[in-house]
This record gives C-alpha cells, structure tokens and sequence, in this order.
C-alpha cells in the first residue's frame, strides 16, 4: 500500500491531525481525524447508515474541504509530505 499525504488542519496544535491521504493502488480516500464519540451525533448518523463493528464516526472539520477536494479530484501534489516525523530526514 502506498499513501500520499494531501493535507492536514494547519490550525492543528500538534500536527497530528486531521489530515487526508490517497491509497495510490486504490485511489480511495484515507481521514485523519477526531473520532466522534458523542451519543447524540452517533444517533443521528445511525438513522441513516448503521456502523458495523469496525467501523467508526471521524469528524472532519471544514477547513480541510479543498484537501478532500484535491484528494477526490487526483490534483493534490505528488510527493508532498506532512510536517513529520520522517525517518531519514536531517
């Protein structure tokens, strides 16, 4: 599996996400984000799609709108990278 980093919340505090990804042997969407635990959110969003037992809620805040845009639409940078660690790196 390969992914490619397309974006992550410049306003995240840690770097640590939410971020979006594209599985580049596949080209589906990878998130990043909070995991919704809210009883009321999971309620409502339950009336519509049941989750299945490995399955969760992620939020993903507006911000991140243009990544999942540039992810869906195959125009995101190749060989961008997310602010790190990386192995390798000086």
């Amino acid at each position: 599996m390969r992914l490619s980093f397309v974006g992550i919340d410049p306003r995240s505090p840690d770097n640590g996400c939410p971020a979006v990804f594209v599985d580049e042997d596949t080209g589906d969407l990878w998130f990043q984000g909070e995991t919704v635990t809210d009883r009321e959110a999971l309620a409502e969003v339950t009336r519509h799609s049941p989750l299945g037992p490995a399955e969760a809620v992620v939020r993903v805040p507006a911000v991140m709108k243009a990544f999942i845009v540039e992810a869906a639409n195959g125009t995101y940078e190749q060989g961008r990278r997310g602010p790190g660690p990386h192995p390798g790196r000086g």
